[in-house]
């Protein structure tokens, strides 16, 4: 775009009313508006969720404390894991994929700009919805207050005679909005994917974060159905007399379970997966190296989302099933390790023998692999139903899952914002505050999950209000605390250098990193219509092609 053109869009945009710009943001269809959307939702609930979280932290800083009480703990610790998982993760994950496939692939939106939009506003409709039991006063239409049941949900805990008020419902609800949302997502990045791909670019020629987000959207179909179905029979059972999860009047409360851990598991690797792809992405680039084994990559990914889907009762250990089940699943929750280390490997092979440029992007994703990696070894750890028996049940789990989500996805995520946020705005991050957000970050991170593994070693139970004094937990969950608030300070640094740069960082340019795929080849941030004229591809690295064309390993399959 010329200088000129921008200069007039400048212009009509400080001229134009605020109300014709949010009804243009409002109504519409462009995937990189959404993309955007669902990044700006993600992170209020992001601040929402931490807010929820230090909330926790600090009543379990001391015994005895009485910071809250225990009924506000149960509401911040179902509404903490509900907002994180279904209206963080999920919707960051979905923006990113809305900003960059259509770009990355060649195409000049996604295939059904409509359902784009639409899945957009029902997801947004759920996390506003559920926030709204907590916010709509007693009586007030029914919402009581914010629901207390875990955000699993399980029975009996979400039934009319454990949670006879209307907040049940609306965590219910809300939730089933954003499933379909979710899934209808899910459905248009594959047809976009599948069928949009500009000429030359065959699947083996596709950037590993298109053929990482085409399975992960398959698994959001086989995951998100189930949990759809489990919250239709959890309507049923409140308010038609199902009594599919009653155990009184034969139904199962184990079902539930089955369901939402059917849905629960695969979800890690919903989310983790597209992390997989930043790295995929961001390592190659500072490591002036094309990625290890991209065909591994490939496979590998395939592996982990056909395996995973076969391994979620590990999570049910400690109900009591038989020695089959116990075995069957411990098998394949050991075995989904064995992919998952063929791409730490990948990573790892890119990056020796490269050229290693310590941007801020590119910190965030040794950090990823490292803490990634610790994660999978405590996850093969709790795979062993008799270690699982004994630990199941303590804080050792809360760490562990922590390190995926934090540790593993989280630290992708920043390292995805500082890598395209310069594409995206047209303006770079400030390199500063991202180191300065990353070692903070980095530190909070350990000094509060490393430390949380030890009190769940020395028996402390999750899910509790409070605790007795004299037990060995008093030091670890002063320091788990202060961790948190560390990690507080470093996304607060974050959203500084968010807001800062957005206005005074440096401008950009179409290309700031030397990067090879397609959306480096417009300008920061893209025209409306992406591509002047579709391009055409003959390699894995088509601008680099462009670039480089003495490059002997530039045209390479």
């Amino acid at each position: 775009m010329s200088s000129d053109a921008i200069a007039i869009q400048t212009a009509e945009a400080v001229g134009r009313p605020w109300v014709a710009t949010l009804h243009e943001w409002v109504t519409t269809v462009d995937h990189k508006r959404l993309g955007v959307l669902y990044i700006l939702y993600a992170l209020f609930f992001l601040v929402i969720g931490g807010i929820e979280a230090t909330i926790m932290r600090v009543q379990l800083m001391h015994p005895h404390n009485d910071f809250v009480s225990p009924q506000v703990f149960n509401r911040m610790f179902t509404m903490h894991g509900t907002t994180m998982i279904f209206f963080v993760a999920m919707p960051i994950l979905f923006g990113f994929a809305n900003y960059l496939v259509p770009l990355m692939i060649g195409a000049r939106d996604m295939a059904f700009p409509r359902l784009n939009a639409f899945s957009f506003w029902l997801t947004a409709f759920g996390g506003l919805l559920l926030y709204f039991s907590l916010v709509g006063g007693s009586g007030l239409y029914g919402a009581g207050n914010a629901p207390d049941v875990g955000w699993w949900a399980y029975a009996p805990l979400a039934s009319r005679a454990f949670s006879p008020g209307h907040s049940s419902d609306y965590w219910t609800i809300a939730l089933l909005a954003s499933g379909f949302g979710s899934i209808a997502t899910a459905i248009n990045i594959i047809a976009t994917i599948i069928s949009m791909r500009c000429p030359g670019m065959t699947l083996s020629r596709m950037p590993l974060l298109a053929w990482m987000n085409l399975v992960m959207s398959g698994m959001v179909l086989l995951a998100i159905s189930p949990l759809s179905a489990a919250q239709i029979m959890l309507l049923a059972d409140r308010y038609l007399g199902g009594h599919f999860f009653d155990t009184q009047a034969g139904g199962s409360a184990t079902l539930w379970m089955h369901f939402f851990w059917i849905f629960g598991h695969p979800e890690v690797y919903v989310l983790i997966i597209p992390c997989f792809a930043f790295a995929s992405e961001i390592i190659p680039v500072f490591s002036r190296k094309p990625i290890f084994g991209y065909p591994v990559m490939v496979g590998a990914t395939v592996c982990i989302a056909f395996v995973s889907l076969s391994v979620w009762a590990h999570h049910m250990f400690t109900i009591g099933m038989n020695s089959y089940a116990n075995s069957f699943f411990t098998i394949t929750t050991m075995a989904v390790g064995v992919p998952t280390g063929i791409k730490i490997f990948n990573w790892l092979g890119t990056m020796w023998g490269g050229k290693i440029q310590f941007r801020t992007p590119m910190l965030f994703c040794i950090g990823f692999l490292f803490q990634f990696l610790i994660a999978g070894l405590t996850g093969i750890m709790l795979a062993s139903s008799p270690f699982d028996w004994q630990l199941g049940g303590s804080y050792f789990v809360v760490a562990h899952f922590h390190y995926v989500i934090v540790g593993g996805i989280l630290f992708a995520l920043f390292g995805a914002f500082y890598y395209w946020y310069p594409k995206i705005t047209g303006r770079m991050l400030n390199e500063g505050l991202g180191k300065l957000h990353f070692w903070l970050f980095l530190i909070g991170f350990h000094l509060t999950f490393d430390l949380m593994h030890i009190p769940g070693l020395l028996g402390m139970p999750r899910r509790i209000y409070t605790y007795e004094p004299g037990r060995g937990w008093d030091t670890l969950n002063f320091l788990v605390t202060i961790g948190a608030f560390v990690q507080g300070i470093a996304t607060l640094v974050f959203v500084a250098n968010l807001v800062i740069s957005y206005f005074k960082g440096a401008e950009a340019g179409n290309d700031p990193w030397d990067a090879w795929t397609l959306e480096w080849s417009v300008s920061s941030p893209p025209a409306d219509y992406n591509f002047a004229s579709i391009p055409r591809v003959s390699s894995r690295r088509p601008l680099w092609d462009l670039k480089h064309p003495e490059d002997p390993d530039s045209h390479y399959e």
